[in-house]
């Protein structure tokens, strides 16, 4: 079990309880999320959830590096490669299952911690977001990078970046920005600040701490353990807090085209802000639209239509030419250089767009019966 690509074990949690623990196991590509890791983590989540001796569930990832990369993007370029347009039913499978995944997540009926150490990025701020108790360290880099690549952010994103103060959120989503764990925390997509040395230390704190058969109350265990282990420490500076006027000024209002010429006409000092504000520049145009479309419709929706709704969108990504694409400029040919189709923001139009909403095919079972 030591070379599998998710790693299950127990710990202790007081005199006859335990923790489960889910290790991400492949560091070499930094924690990617695959389909197999999806397939393999789901169902023992569930097996946990109704083991009454296991009284919460721990989400972790082995190096120092990464929790999380994101979803496995490679796996996903070689079929886009083979059917084009066509029907993909390894993305039908992938998004439905990663989908499933994180509502699971966001539901879980036992506390479960996420130790979001290292690069949080994609489908990994979706496993982190759905945790109850959201870790974040000294050494977080958290980002939703999706317009670099032709998609939008997904797994849930269009749920919980409308929920960050104001427009940080739609920030986060246009400019595929690197924020810290104070901005992680100050968005709403952490709780708690724990340096990645002190782990070891919250496992003994579960270890010797008094558990019971009540969900609620052993939460409320777990956000003690973690908030005296966070006591005293010194957290980074919230880049998204410091710029938090200057954001919403330039994202202000409901053109998108007005929001896009107030970014390209702004240069800032802040080599941070100024470097967000380019990646807005040379994301996807779709990619844009997309984002803002879906954050402007995501606003009263729940999770599960949310999730529903991704799906669709996610496959209608998967028959355009900007996923492969930006796929490839990024993480195969790895030349940074994406011939975008449209190349122009002014190009995007309303009917371009609506087709990636177009249903593709039966909506899988597993997402047709979120609540």
């Amino acid at each position: 079990m030591s070379e599998s690509i998710i790693k299950f074990r127990t710990i202790p949690a007081g005199k006859s309880q335990f923790f489960g623990v889910a290790t991400l196991n492949s560091p070499a590509s930094l924690n990617s999320l695959s389909a197999d890791m999806v397939t393999l983590l789901t169902p023992q989540l569930r097996k946990w959830a109704d083991d009454k001796s296991v009284v919460g569930v721990l989400f972790d990832a082995e190096g120092e590096k990464a929790f999380c990369a994101g979803g496995d993007m490679r796996q996903l370029y070689n079929t886009l490669l083979k059917v084009g347009r066509q029907r993909n039913e390894y993305a039908e499978q992938f998004f439905g299952e990663e989908y499933e995944l994180d509502h699971l997540l966001h539901n879980y009926p036992k506390p479960l911690m996420c130790w979001g150490h290292g690069i949080v990025m994609g489908g990994g701020v979706g496993l982190l977001v759905g945790a109850s108790h959201r870790v974040v360290t000294e050494g977080t880099r958290l980002a939703m990078p999706e317009i670099n690549i032709g998609l939008y952010p997904d797994v849930g994103g269009t749920w919980f970046l409308a929920r960050a103060p104001q427009r940080l959120g739609l920030f986060l989503g246009l400019t595929a920005a690197q924020v810290n764990a104070s901005d992680a925390i100050y968005t709403g997509l952490a709780d708690h600040f724990v340096p990645h040395g002190k782990k070891a230390g919250v496992l003994e704190s579960i270890a010797a701490a008094t558990w019971s058969d009540d969900a609620s109350a052993n939460r409320e265990v777990l956000s003690e353990i973690l908030h005296a282990a966070g006591v005293g420490e010194n957290k980074p500076a919230s880049k998204l807090k410091e710029h938090e006027d200057t954001i919403n000024t330039l994202l202000r209002g409901n053109d998108i085209l007005a929001i896009a010429k107030r970014i390209n006409a702004f240069t800032s000092d802040d080599k941070w802000l100024q470097g967000a504000l380019t990646a807005f520049t040379k994301g996807a145009p779709s990619s844009v639209v997309l984002t803002w479309e879906l954050w402007r419709r995501c606003q009263r929706m729940s999770l599960a239509e949310v999730f529903r709704l991704e799906y669709w969108v996610s496959l209608g990504c998967c028959a355009h030419a900007d996923l492969p694409e930006g796929i490839r400029a990024v993480l195969v040919d790895k030349d940074r250089n994406p011939k975008w189709d449209p190349a122009r923001l002014e190009d995007v139009t309303v009917p371009f767009i609506a087709d990636h909403f177009e249903k593709r095919g039966e909506m899988p079972e597993i997402l047709a019966n979120l609540k």
